[in-house]
């Protein structure tokens, strides 16, 4: 025969087993939505660095069939619409920056509410993203970019 006691141990080693389960797995949810942030910003960066490249492109190319002599009279709403693709690629990785540091900031708060409050275990801590390091740095090559757009228009007549 089994001891009474013995089962009640027994039930409350697999809820304890249980919960502890709950909470890796809960754990381990935080990390996958972070991945996921820093997958969602590798897509704002692809865009935003389809449309900065793609835009200088267009400057590039008019600017230099203007000073080739090939094109004649003004380019400038060719040169203009390519500066406008600099700027949109830009503001898209600006905005896409801030909605990143904003989402993950938030989701350090509630990993730290939960952490305190004994729901998860929280061991692996939640380094700087190297797609936000990226992100930034292309930030940088994108506005050079668009400074040397900004420098070197001069008079289109």
């Amino acid at each position: 025969m089994t001891e009474p006691g013995a089962a009640a141990h027994a039930a409350a080693s697999q809820a304890s087993v249980n919960t502890e389960l709950a909470m890796r797995r809960t754990g381990m949810a935080f990390q996958r939505t972070r991945m996921a942030a820093d997958r969602t910003l590798m897509a704002v960066i692809r865009t935003s660095l389809s449309l900065i490249g793609f835009g200088f492109t267009i400057y590039q190319f008019f600017n230099k069939l203007k000073e080739s002599g090939m094109l004649r009279g003004t380019a400038a709403g060719e040169r203009n619409f390519g500066s406008a693709l600099v700027l949109l690629g830009i503001a898209m990785l600006i905005l896409g920056i801030i909605y990143h540091i904003r989402f993950m900031l938030e989701l350090r708060h509630q990993r730290a509410e939960m952490r305190s409050s004994g729901l998860i275990f929280g061991e692996s801590n939640f380094p700087t993203s190297l797609v936000l390091i990226v992100a930034v740095i292309m930030l940088l090559l994108g506005v050079f970019a668009a400074l040397s757009m900004i420098m070197r228009a001069g008079p289109l007549g």
